[in-house]
Formats: structure tokens, sequence, C-alpha cells
């Protein structure tokens, strides 16, 4: 696998200011921001009313599934009666994210043209052939990739141009229906004067000026609107490129168009606020990572474990989240994270001190005695409502929320049983009061799952959208309740979980989305199931609807089910090829009898429904080994061919969570991501070697400036200090050698 990049993306939409007014009486705007690759939508913030400075503070993550040439951000103005206006945009290219990385910017907002929006690349092949007489012929041939989707699909031609001093001749393509990557089995010949000094290894057109010809490619996309076709991008190419081997065989983007020397004179737009975290993973192949792994995955063994390479890492990072996910991931895919975590646990435990004060201080703030089930503030009623109807209302939201948590210790993932199990007995050890067993197990996953995951459901993709403002309201005032419930209950019901290791893995496996009934929601496309043999199996339009228990769809949001699928029916859930049906972004639910087609808005959400999709039904007993990754149209599968449409599938299912909820990780990936914090942060791997350094000769408290470390034994902490900065420079030469090596091979033109 070379030199493979993979690309998580977070964006926090912070706010807009000076929008130009509305053109009207009313001078106030309906403002939302959307996030864009390229021209692809990919999420959409809450709309702000009635306002020219919108304030949004919304938080969006990706793992970006597809090449990118911008990541763009949208001002629109919602319009009830027409379609809502682009206000302006602002557009970061790709190779430009990290100037921004981590910072918040301000940036002017750009106007939005139809000539400038374009994505894709253009292959062309060129050839310059001798004929009998004294001309020569350019020979050209096309194919495109990744162009967009316009109202729902993209047809495309492409119209070919051989520009000079005294000629303008253009030559199109026939139209290809329904595809974004089309291949224009055309060749198109162009006539150019043959002088008198060619020759085959040389060809200089004197007479019309080579180095001033140049071909041009547009690429446009056949529209049935009144407005006419759309402008998809274009490439100029001079035919200098074939004065040495008469061949030319390249990739190129596509640019907007070419306006000539026109200076427009813009507007003030406004301007965006943005925070974009951004990571390009360039993986190597898994023996370059073998000493750094290695000194990790040993972590769990390490004594004491602050001296091992994960805790390290957790101390030099300047956020602990940037450290954890990796080394998560990394533990879970090689069976290592329940000893790790025990070890940090027992740590933890042995470093706490009992302090009365703590108690008495809470004691004395009244907290259990006049903490309400929920908070609500009698300024914010609207005249309508009512105190007391709320809080009953309320009570009855926590009531059932709490009933899910404490009913879903049966469907608590193995590993976390493992690590509750473990601080529990660690925790039992440690303090003398019996109950702190089990609270030390209650407040850690309400603290850390159960609140976080109602307040901000969309984070854990329990929403696919920020909730707005009234239920993000409820949420908070939810999450308040359970947290305090879980942290000074003395229920069991919750930590009880961790003592039934006579539990099943069938029956602790369910999902890691049982905190909530409703999982996601969205209107999405689907083609007709085909319940008859005759009549039209069309693309409808439908509002889907995921619970823990089923999978629904209805003719619009608030109606009754048009069709309910049960989870246990879900066989698998794949990706579908786009050539099935001409259309981006689809994937099937299979089915006993059938599988359901469905499209996306987008390939975020695609993939965010196949994960989601995969998780509730990872435990059904008979999902599937194999599927079909085209559709069965015509009396045949379009992928193997076989006429019966129950034959088995003809490609490997891919792979989900099994039963143990190890993940489908990426080893190497996650090494990768370590090794890039641990070379971002060096300066700190250096001063906690002086730190150790200083407590060894000196044997006495650390330097003020080193306080912050954690160093229970400075001479083993150095030993490991010393072999990760070994593992970090093998590394870091490693990458510097390949750029070194890709940039001599790369040439302009080249893919």
């Amino acid at each position: 696998r070379g030199w493979e990049a993979l690309e998580p993306c977070e964006c926090k939409l912070c706010e807009a200011k000076n929008i130009p007014p509305y053109p009207g009486p009313n001078k106030m705007r309906d403002c939302y921001c959307t996030v864009n690759l390229d021209q692809e939508e990919v999420f959409r913030t809450k709309i702000v009313e009635k306002s020219l400075c919108p304030f949004y503070g919304e938080d969006f993550y990706c793992e970006i599934p597809r090449s990118f040439r911008h990541l763009s951000f949208y001002i629109f103005d919602r319009d009830v009666f027409r379609r809502d206006s682009s206000i302006g945009k602002v557009a970061v290219k790709k190779e430009n994210l990290q100037k921004y990385h981590g910072k918040d910017t301000w940036f002017q907002l750009q106007p939005v043209s139809a000539d400038s929006e374009v994505q894709g690349k253009v292959h062309v092949e060129l050839r310059l052939s001798e004929v009998i007489t004294d001309n020569g012929i350019v020979c050209i041939k096309l194919a495109c990739q990744g162009l967009p989707i316009v109202n729902g699909q993209c047809d495309p031609y492409a119209a070919v141009s051989l520009l000079g001093p005294t000629r303008s001749e253009a030559k199109k393509t026939k139209v290809k229906r329904k595809t974004n990557n089309p291949q224009f089995d055309e060749v198109f010949y162009f006539e150019v004067t043959r002088p008198p000094s060619y020759t085959r290894r040389h060809f200089d057109v004197e007479e019309e000026d080579v180095d001033k010809m140049a071909l041009r490619v547009d690429l446009w996309n056949a529209s049935n609107l009144k407005f006419g076709d759309e402008f998809l991008g274009e490439v100029r190419i001079p035919l200098k490129v074939l004065a040495h081997s008469g061949l030319h065989d390249a990739w190129y983007f596509l640019q907007p168009r070419d306006n000539g020397s026109k200076s427009e004179k813009l507007d003030d737009l406004g301007s965006l606020r943005l925070n974009i975290v951004y990571t390009e993973d360039h993986v190597f192949p898994s023996e370059s990572y073998s000493p750094l792994r290695d000194l990790l995955l040993r972590s769990a063994r390490m004594e004491p474990v602050s001296a091992s390479a994960a805790h390290i890492l957790g101390e030099v990072c300047r956020e602990k989240q940037e450290a954890a996910i990796p080394l998560v991931r990394l533990f879970l895919h090689y069976g290592e994270i329940v000893p790790f975590l025990s070890a940090i646990a027992q740590a933890e435990v042995n470093r706490t001190q009992v302090h009365d004060f703590i108690q008495e201080s809470l004691l004395s703030l009244q907290i259990c005695a006049d903490h309400k089930p929920c908070e609500i503030d009698p300024v914010k009623l609207k005249e309508s409502e009512n105190l007391e109807t709320n809080r009953e209302n309320l009570r009855q939201y926590v009531d059932r929320i709490f009933t899910v948590i404490t009913k879903s210790g049966v469907s608590c993932p193995t590993v976390m049983c493992d690590i509750f199990s473990s601080l529990r007995e660690s925790a039992a050890k440690r303090f003398q009061d019996p109950d702190v067993r089990y609270t030390a197990v209650s407040s850690f996953i309400f603290l850390r799952f159960f609140a976080p995951a109602i307040l901000s459901p969309n984070l854990f993709q329990l929403r696919p959208h920020h909730p707005d403002p009234s239920t993000s309201r409820t949420l908070t005032l939810i999450s308040k309740t359970i947290q305090t419930l879980g942290s000074l209950s003395k229920s069991k019901s919750v930590s009880h979980l961790a003592s039934h290791p006579s539990l099943s893995r069938s029956q602790k496996t369910r999902s890691e989305v049982t905190l909530a009934s409703l999982v996601l929601t969205r209107f999405m496309i689907k083609r007709a199931q085909g319940r008859n043999r005759f009549g039209m199996k069309n693309f409808k339009k439908r509002w889907f609807r995921l619970t823990n228990h089923e999978f629904t769809y209805h003719k619009s949001k608030g109606e009754n089910a048009l069709c309910s699928i049960p989870i246990e029916n879900i066989l698998a859930v794949e990706r579908l090829e786009e050539e099935s049906f001409k259309m981006k972004n689809m994937f099937q639910v299979i089915q006993p009898e059938r599988a359901l087609y469905i499209q996306a808005n987008n390939c975020v959400e695609a993939r965010d429904w196949i994960d989601i999709l995969t998780k509730v039904s990872q435990c059904n007993r008979k999902r599937l080994s194999t599927y079909h990754p085209s559709a069965y149209l015509n009396g045949h599968w379009l992928c193997c061919k076989l006429s019966s449409d129950t034959a088995p599938g003809c490609t490997p299912c891919t792979a989900g969570l099994p039963a143990n909820i190890q993940l489908d990780v990426d080893g190497d990936r996650e090494t990768e991501r370590i090794f890039s914090l641990f070379s971002t942060y060096m300066a700190k791997l250096v001063k906690m070697q002086e730190a150790c350094g200083s407590k060894s000769v000196y044997d006495g408290p650390e330097q003020e400036e080193y306080s912050s470390f954690i160093i229970d034994d400075p001479q083993e902490t150095y030993k490991t200090l010393k072999q990760i900065v070994s593992a970090v420079q093998t590394l870091e030469q490693e990458h510097a050698q390949y750029k070194r090596d890709k940039f001599r091979k790369t040439k302009y033109g080249s893919q």
C-alpha cells in the first residue's frame, strides 16, 4: 500500500458579519451556511432569522470520503417563495488548509459565479499524425472523472477547440447520460500545416506559429432548462507539448472559465469566521511502523504505567482527546485496550487522596436537598406555557431516558464491561465505602458517555444535525439531570452491568446507539421495491427514519410509514455501484426477499447511513457474507450476470463490527497519527527528558517548568522517551525521502 492519504476534517462554523442588507423595506435576512466539498454540499447549519451578523456556533466533523480541491462554505439567504439565493462563499484550496489549521480566522466572502464553480479532471490524449500530403493531423481523445452532479444528475459533453492566431475550430462530443465519469469514445482530428522543416522527431509549424496555438476542452452539462447548458470547466493545452515526441497523454484539473483580463469590482459581501482542523494521514506500509507500534503496545505491561509510551503521549499533547482517540483505536485493534485502561485506572486510584472537605463542601451547597429533577427558568417561559406543565413534561422525558439507560446493561459491549469491572475492583480495594465500587462506574459512564451524548446528539451520530434551540434547551436540562443521577445516586442499576460475566456476548453487544430510541432521520431518494412484477419501478423522495428497532420510510415527515423494515431483517448494508442506475451516492439495504436501493444526498451522508445501519444490525444472526454490488435489472445481476434474483452474492461483504465490538481499525493509520502527534510535540518530549535527568541526578522535586509532567520513575521514563524519539526521527526521515522522490517523478499535467 504505498503512501496512502486519508483525510479527517473538523470545522467550527462560528459567525458571519456585515452581510449586505436585503434590497427591500425589511433589511434583515434569514441566513444559513453550508459546507461543501467542491460543489457537493455535505452539511448545513440552522437558519438564523432576521440578522445581518448571524451566529452559528456549530461543529461539523467528517472523514472525507473522496478527493476534493476546495473546502467551501456558502452563505445562503432563505426565500420561502423562490429558490434560496447565495450571498457569498469562502473557498479554501486543499493545499492551503494547513495555514488555517486550528485557528479562528475571518474570511472575506467572495461572489458566487457559475463560471468559477468547477471540480473534476479530464484525461487528454493528443497525438500528431503524419499524412501523405504536406499536412499533419492532431488527434484528440477524452475521458473525465469527478464532474459535479447538477440538479441530481450529470449529462456531460465536451467541446474541443483548436485555437490559434488565424483559426478557431470547434467540435463536440455526444452527450453521455447520467454519469459524472464519462468516457468519450470519440477521436477528433484537426489538420495543421506541415512545414518543410518537419521531421519525425520535431514538429514546428512556422506558418501558424505553433507556440501560439492551443487546444481548449470545455465540459458542459446538457440541460433541459430554458437557461441553457451549464458550464462545468475547461482546460487549455499548448500544442508545443507535441514538439518532441508527437504524443501527449495526461490528466488535468478542470479550471474556471477564462475571462481574459477583465477585472471585476467586488462588492463587500461580509465576512465568515471559521475554525478548521484538517489532517492528512500519509500512511506507509505496515513494517515502517513496527518499532513505534511495538513500543506503544507494551504500555499496559510497563512498570509503572506512567513510564509507558501511551501515557507519555497523553502527557505531552495539548488536548487529551487528540491522544486518546488514536490510542484507544490502536489498542482495540490489537486487543490491548482492557489491560491498558485497567493499568491506567489502577494508577489513578492509587494516586487519589481522600479529602473529606470535598464531600462537606457539596453538602454545604445542599445539592442533594435543593437540586430539582430539571432546571426551568421562568424568564424563558412563553406566554402560552405553564411552569408546572413543563416540569412534568421534562420529568417524563428524564424518566423515559433513565429507564432506557438502566436497561441497557445487557446491551453493553463486552470490552466496556471488562473495563468497568476492572475499575470497580480497583476502587473497592482503595476505598472503604462499599458503595464506591458502584459510584465509580456510574459516575464515569454517565459523565463520559450518556450526559454528553444527550447534550450533543449530533456529535455522537444520533442526529444528523445540530438540534434547534428549543430542543437543545430540553436536552441540556435532561443531560444535567441524568449526570446528577449518575454521580449522586446510590442506585446500582447501571454500574451493576459490570457484575454479570454470565451474560452471553450476543446479549452484551447490541450496538453503540442504545442511548436513545430515535437514531437518524433524513429525506432521501428510494427506488420502488417492485413488490409487483409489473409496473414501473421509479425513484421517489421519501422521509427515512431509523430507530433501534426498525428502519422506515414515509411519504413526508410525520405521516404513517409506507414501509417498515425490522432491524433483525437487515442482512447487509452495502454501497451500490454507480453504473446500476447512473446515480451517485447510492447504497442498498438487503432484506430476505429483496434489496432496498437508496440514494443519499451526498457522499458523507451515504457513508454515515451505511455505518450506522451496519452497527444497529451487526448482531443479526442471519447476516450475509456475500452480496451483489450491482442491481438486479432486466432479468440478471449486472455484476455477475446471473439470471436468478435469489442467486448468492458474488462479492464478500465489507467488514463491520464483530460481536465483541473490535472495530474495523487500520492499525497503521492510527500509528501514523500517533507519530504525527509525537513529531508535533517533540519540544515537550525533549523537556520531559531533561526533567527525567533532573530528577535522576538531584533526586529532588521537579523544576517549575516540568511540574506538569507525571514522572514516577525517571530512569524508566527516560528509556522510553529515548526509544520514542528514535522511532519518530526514523519515520520523519522516511516521509522526507518519499516526498523528495515523489517531487522528482512529478511532471506538469500528470494525475
